[in-house]
């Protein structure tokens, strides 16, 4: 009797964790993952904003605008994604000629011209912008210590440089 259950158990040991073997690659997960990311830039974007204001006990909803903010995230994406950039050296930095064919020369104008009145004077770089046919003229002076930098950058860089957008971000909304 004991022969025969030592043959049985070594006779199904392979199907029993075969079995076994199936059964855990089709088992659910232990723990679910739930997706970070939302999908879309963006969108990810008003997410985190209306997040911090829901947050936010003291937010006066009364003056909260979200679409002004979506309105102003079309803007960077017409900048950063439809713009032509001309840019030229100029003595202490650079000229850029940045123009887009419809709403992209808008959006240029508008976040070309805030962004000088924004960062003008920031580590002691200067900014002058001004209104174009189909969009703006950035001119931008840096301290020699950061031409090279200036250089490196260029609009797109400019453009992004300092952290004073998602605090924009939350000003807009």
């Amino acid at each position: 009797m004991i022969i025969r259950a030592i043959v049985l158990a070594a006779f199904l040991a392979p199907t029993l964790a075969l079995a076994q073997h199936d059964h855990a690659h089709m088992a659910p997960p232990a723990a679910t993952a739930m997706p970070k990311e939302p999908g879309q830039s963006a969108f990810a974007a008003i997410q985190e904003i209306v997040g911090v204001l829901e947050a936010d006990p003291q937010t006066d909803w009364s003056k909260v605008n979200i679409d002004a903010l979506r309105a102003h995230l079309v803007d960077m994406n017409n900048v950063t994604l439809g713009a032509e950039v001309n840019a030229q050296p100029i003595v202490g930095g650079m000229r850029y000629s940045v123009t887009g064919v419809g709403p992209v020369g808008d959006s240029v104008r508008r976040m070309a011209l805030a962004h000088a009145a924004t960062m003008n004077g920031v580590d002691g770089w200067r900014f002058e912008a001004s209104p174009i046919e189909g969009g703006a003229v950035l001119s931008v002076w840096a301290p020699e210590a950061d031409l090279r930098k200036l250089r490196g950058l260029g609009f797109f860089g400019v453009m992004a440089r300092g952290m004073h957008h998602q605090a924009h971000h939350l000003a807009i909304a």
